[in-house]
C-alpha cells in the first residue's frame, strides 16, 4: 500500500476517528508540507478500497465550516498484525490435548451452531436459504456462491478463513460443515476441499437431503 494511505489508516487506527485536518496536522508532523487537497485524494481512494467509512458530519459547538470525521471500517484492520490466529490454533490445540475427539467436535459444533444462530436464516425456500448463508459466509471470508446442479445444488467456498490452522488441523473442517448445515437446515455432503489441494471447498446439497438435527 502507498506509505501515505497507510500513514492515514495509523492515525485513524490510533485516534478511532479523525477529520481531515487532524490527518494533515498529523501527517504533517511525519513528512512535512501536505495539503489538504492531497489528504483527500487519498481518503478518496481508501474508501474505494472500503476500508474507511464515508465521511460524517461532526456537530460544531463553535461557529466554522462544517468538520467531517471518518472512521476504519472493519475490513482496515485486516491490514494491522494481530495474533488471533496464533491464539485460535493454541486454544485448539488445548483442546485436543486434554479432551477426547467426541468433547473437542462438541464444543466445535456449539461454536459453528452459535455462528449459523447469528444469520438469521429465513423459513422458506432452500435457494433463499442459499442466499443468505452465501451472504453470511462471505461476510466472514469464506467468498462462498452457489450453482444450481443436476442433482441439487453446489455451495462453493473458495477461501478458508483460517487456512493456516486447517492446513495440519482438519477439526476446523468438520466446524464448517456442521456450520453450513446449520445454515441450511440440510447435511449437505462435501465433494472438495481446499486443504487437499482443490480450489474450493465444495457441498453438493441433494434435491431430497437429510435434515440436520
Amino acid at each position: 500500500m502507498q506509505e501515505t494511505r497507510r500513514f492515514i489508516l495509523e492515525i485513524l487506527r490510533r485516534r478511532r476517528q479523525a477529520t481531515v485536518d487532524d490527518i494533515v496536522e498529523e501527517l504533517q508532523k511525519r513528512r512535512g508540507s501536505i495539503t489538504a487537497v492531497t489528504v483527500r485524494h487519498h481518503l478518496k481512494l481508501l474508501q474505494e478500497e472500503d476500508l474507511i467509512t464515508s465521511p460524517e458530519l461532526r456537530r460544531r459547538t463553535s461557529p466554522g465550516r462544517p468538520q467531517y470525521i471518518y472512521t476504519l471500517t472493519d475490513k482496515a484492520r485486516e491490514h494491522f498484525p494481530n495474533n488471533y490466529q496464533r491464539l485460535a490454533e493454541g486454544m485448539l490445540e488445548e483442546l485436543q490435548k486434554h479432551l477426547p475427539p467426541e468433547g473437542v467436535n462438541v464444543i466445535l459444533e456449539g461454536v459453528a451452531d452459535q455462528m449459523a444462530a447469528e444469520a438469521y436464516i429465513p423459513e422458506g425456500a432452500l435457494t433463499d436459504r442459499l442466499d443468505v448463508a452465501v451472504d453470511y459466509l462471505t461476510d466472514r471470508g469464506y467468498e462462498a456462491h452457489w450453482e444450481q446442479n443436476p442433482d441439487g445444488y453446489m455451495l462453493f467456498t473458495s477461501n478458508c478463513p483460517y487456512h493456516h490452522i486447517s492446513e495440519h488441523n482438519v477439526a476446523l473442517c468438520e466446524m464448517d460443515m456442521r456450520l453450513i448445515s446449520s445454515l441450511l437446515g440440510i447435511v449437505p455432503r462435501r465433494i472438495t476441499r481446499v486443504v487437499d489441494g482443490d480450489e474450493t471447498c465444495s457441498y453438493l446439497i441433494p434435491e431430497k437431503a437429510k435434515v440436520a438435527e
